[in-house]
């Protein structure tokens, strides 16, 4: 059922909300093909987004996997070592950008599960791969890539056929597949919560445009 997301389960967070580091970059690695289920090309411009951030925090984590256990440890290091520079640098910059990716996601799933739909067009996700847009990236994005993403929102498949792709081309009911997501949505939402929330509590959020 829902192989492609629910084969991957992120993980419970302990009771400090610590993101053990191993643990997020497995559950993680994961993610990218999510985007192949939108079809879009400009979609894979996330994807590989994705990929590449996910990349530079493992590079940083197998330097010294005792040192950064914890998401939260790469970024305390990082904020001594660069001095100036930090938080516009290394996996504290990735993960910045990561985290966006991953919140797009979860808008996305959570406004499917929530049922909102366009009244007149049930079977087009356009409305929630918009909410998740607008939400998650857009307001990191200047005015060419905002355009080129409009066109993408437009071209998003229909709900049927991005829930078949989501489960991997199963045949499962619309019902059970929601449900999968609902299940997914619990430790995932609460682990990109918890990115978030470090971010503000570290001051290591930033603002600027692409």
């Amino acid at each position: 059922m829902m192989a492609l997301l629910l084969d991957n389960q992120f993980q419970q967070l302990p009771a400090d909300n610590s993101v053990d580091t191993k643990l997020f970059l497995d559950s993680v690695s994961h993610i990218p093909s999510f985007f192949d289920c939108l079809g879009s090309k400009v979609f894979t411009l996330i994807k590989s987004d994705i990929n590449g951030n996910i990349t530079k925090i493992k590079g940083v984590y197998v330097k010294d996997p005792a040192k950064y256990a914890t998401l939260q440890q790469i970024l305390e290091a990082e904020r001594e070592a660069h001095g100036e520079e930090w938080p516009k640098v290394g996996a504290t910059l990735a993960l910045m950008w990561l985290k966006r990716g991953l919140r797009f996601i979860q808008v996305l799933l959570q406004s499917l599960a929530d049922g909102e739909k366009d009244e007149n067009n049930p079977n087009l996700i356009r409305v929630n791969v918009t909410k998740a847009y607008e939400e998650a990236l857009k307001k990191y994005h200047g005015w060419v890539v905002q355009k080129i993403f409009k066109a993408a929102l437009i071209a998003a498949p229909y709900k049927s056929d991005f829930l078949k792709a989501l489960s991997k081309g199963e045949d499962v009911s619309e019902e059970d597949c929601l449900a999968n997501v609902r299940q997914f949505l619990v430790n995932y939402t609460a682990t990109v919560d918890a990115i978030y929330k470090m971010y503000t509590t570290l001051n290591a959020e930033l603002d600027y445009t692409v």
